[in-house]
């Protein structure tokens, strides 16, 4: 249980504002999240990590000399915002290109992406370092789908060691694709954790029973085995990380992890179990960590993680580092940087007023926003319920939460005079930053070019309109890479739009015969297995209940039909 919660919804803000204010010597804060207070010479390459709050000491406790350059911390299991990662990377750059570190998780993939995209509009060399440890997530066949969890920590370190020692950002980027090709991670869960505020677990874990394969966003298990000893418990997770042992290897660092309610010294009696078995089959231990290095807020559990190391590896991980959570070997003495930072994401503005027309039009799209988060409010337990069969149960919050920035936005940027698109964009930014996680880089995505297609010169006709629904689908299925089939909102999307480009009729015929391709689209995704996403590699689990992200968008679209 969290029990020291004020206001559930401000609890990763104030948890990062007392971090930050305890470990001065160590970070300063930006938007987003936290950079280095120390010195760092220009000419390097800056590595940052990120991803949703609830997992210290990953990500900002490993901001520091010798380790990451900033971290960008999002809510509570939830991707930061694509502003939030371009304001910590711009903050952090040093001149010879920023790196973003995180797990595979699609909210991740997209709000990073997302930030990389307009850096390297800006000219600046950025790229992400996409962490795939898990071995319950995914296949041997499907190791790009495989989540990162534990192994974000050795993966990261190893990457960042290169950085530090001046190497440039290509060898960077090649040092931890290696770590990570060579790091693998399993865990188990004897009980979920609680989020704050709520009166109970994600999951439960029967008496006496472990879950098999967690995740660290509150997700169950894939299976549940006996819970056993100490001992047994050590040989399950040796014996599946030693299945995908690569050929020819006999050297790792192992590293013991708690999830944040497992006691060290219970941590310290499966780590001495673990490197017995190591030994046994013939590996050598050069380097064994016990302790909290990713948790998932309390979940009890425990995971174990194998980076199999050569001579290169093995320095990078041995090589000096001081953060607030993690040190090793000795640092030479810094100077802290008093310089103040002010690369910040640019809020949209209004630059110039939008044309009559097209201000109209934005104030009925304002008005439209909320409607739509009104509407999304009602419907938020149900599609939470629906989201928790296979998912963490929070979509249903992200798209309330999400929907009524966009609409405060809104109607903020209509008041200043804005036109269609510049209204529309920052009601994109407005969603993607509060909603976090997939579906708020989606629908930020979602609004931001639907209001690029109709500009803010001319009132939108019914050929604009229909141009910039595609203009959505598209921008959907470029960042998010799901095709019809995967059990996501483009299920519903895709033939919604079909619908709308190929009906003849008037605007209001196209769009009745939209909903109800968009209707069955959704409909269709019960029967399927997830595919993509959080709920991947709780697929199966998923059949016999609709995406929630299908039936959300679906939604949506009705409030749009009923303003036709």
């Amino acid at each position: 249980m969290t029990r020291l919660v004020n206001v559930p919804e401000d609890f990763p803000a104030e948890s990062l504002r007392g971090f930050v204010l305890a470990n001065k010597r160590y970070v300063k804060p930006v938007y987003g999240g936290v950079v280095r207070s120390t010195a760092t010479r220009d000419g390097k390459v800056a590595v940052v990590y990120g991803g949703g709050s609830g997992h210290y000491p990953a990500f900002a406790g490993w901001v520091g000399q010798g380790f990451a350059d900033g971290a960008v911390c999002g809510n509570i299991f939830s991707s930061p915002s694509g502003a939030q990662a371009y304001s910590v990377l711009k903050a952090a750059d040093r001149g010879a290109g920023v790196l973003i570190g995180f797990g595979n998780y699609a909210g991740d993939v997209l709000h990073f992406g997302q930030a990389i995209e307009r850096l390297r509009a800006e000219g600046i060399d950025a790229d992400t370092l996409v962490v795939t440890d898990d071995i319950a997530s995914g296949s041997k066949d499907e190791l790009e789908k495989r989540r990162g969890i534990a192994g974000d920590f050795p993966t990261f370190k190893i990457a960042s060691a290169a950085a530090e020692a001046g190497k440039d950002f290509e060898e960077v980027k090649r040092v931890f694709a290696k770590a990570n090709d060579a790091t693998r991670s399993f865990g188990v869960a004897f009980d979920g954790c609680t989020l704050p505020g709520a009166d109970g677990p994600l999951f439960t874990v029967p008496e006496g029973k472990m879950a098999i394969g967690l995740g660290i966003h509150g997700e169950p298990g894939v299976d549940e085995a006996p819970l056993g000893t100490a001992n047994e418990v050590a040989k399950t997770l040796v014996d599946g990380l030693l299945e995908e042992r690569p050929e020819g290897a006999n050297r790792v660092v192992a590293m013991v992890n708690g999830l944040g309610d497992t006691k060290y010294e219970e941590l310290f009696i499966v780590a001495g179990a673990v490197h017995d078995l190591l030994e046994e089959a013939g590996i050598v231990v050069e380097d064994l960590e016990s302790g909290e290095f990713v948790t998932s807020l309390d979940m009890a559990g425990i995971s174990l993680t194998l980076t199999w190391v050569d001579d290169e590896l093995l320095e990078y991980w041995n090589a000096p580092c001081d953060s607030p959570a993690y040190r090793k070997g000795s640092v030479k003495q810094v100077e802290r940087d008093d310089a103040v930072l002010n690369n910040e994401a640019a809020k949209v503005t209004v630059t110039e007023t939008g044309s009559e027309a097209s201000q109209a039009a934005a104030s009925k799209a304002a008005d439209l926003l909320g409607e739509i988060a009104t509407m999304l409010e009602s419907k938020k337990d149900e599609l939470g319920e629906l989201d928790a069969v296979a998912g963490d149960g929070d979509h249903g919050i992200g798209m309330e939460n999400g929907s009524r920035a966009a609409a405060k936005a809104a109607q903020a940027l209509v008041a200043d005079g804005a036109g269609l698109s510049t209204t529309l964009a920052a009601a994109g930014d407005a969603w993607s930053d509060r909603a976090g996680g997939t579906s708020g880089a989606l629908w930020g995505a979602i609004l931001t070019s639907f209001g690029a297609a109709l500009g803010n010169e001319d009132a939108p006709t019914e050929n604009k309109l229909v141009e910039a629904v595609v203009a959505a689908r598209e921008a959907v299925q470029r960042l998010g890479g799901a095709e019809v089939g995967d059990k996501t909102l483009v299920d519903a999307l895709v033939p919604l739009t079909e619908a709308l480009t190929t009906t003849e009729g008037d605007l209001k015929t196209k769009a009745e015969a939209a909903l109800k391709a968009g209707e069955e689209g959704a409909s269709s995704t019960t029967d399927l297995v997830a595919k993509v996403g959080r709920a991947r590699p709780l697929g199966q689990k998923s059949v016999g209940t609709p995406d929630p992200g299908a039936i959300s968008l679906v939604e949506v679209a009705r409030v749009l039909l009923g303003a036709l």
